[in-house]
């Protein structure tokens, strides 16, 4: 996948989205967002959707590696602000 950016606001979103091989195929949206809560605290939610016809055959794989690789991440990412 060499995935293309959609949206890029800083501070705000980050958006990008990749297919496998050709569009319609296999298709991830990664999306990330950021919200400032006024209270001097940061909200950080990250998603991804797939879409394809591929998702049906590879849905299992898919919700499993994206939670554990979304947890992982967002651990290390915590961890890191949070040392600062």
């Amino acid at each position: 996948m060499k995935p293309g950016v959609l949206v890029f606001e800083p501070d705000k979103e980050f958006r990008w989205r990749g297919h496998l091989l050709f569009p319609g195929l296999l298709d991830g949206e990664h999306i990330f967002e950021i919200t400032d809560n006024g209270n001097g605290t940061t909200t950080f939610k990250q998603s991804e959707k797939f879409n394809g016809i591929l998702v049906p055959l590879f849905k299992k794989m898919l919700d499993y590696n994206t939670t554990k690789g979304f947890n992982l991440m967002n651990t290390r990412m915590k961890e890191r602000v949070e040392a600062k």
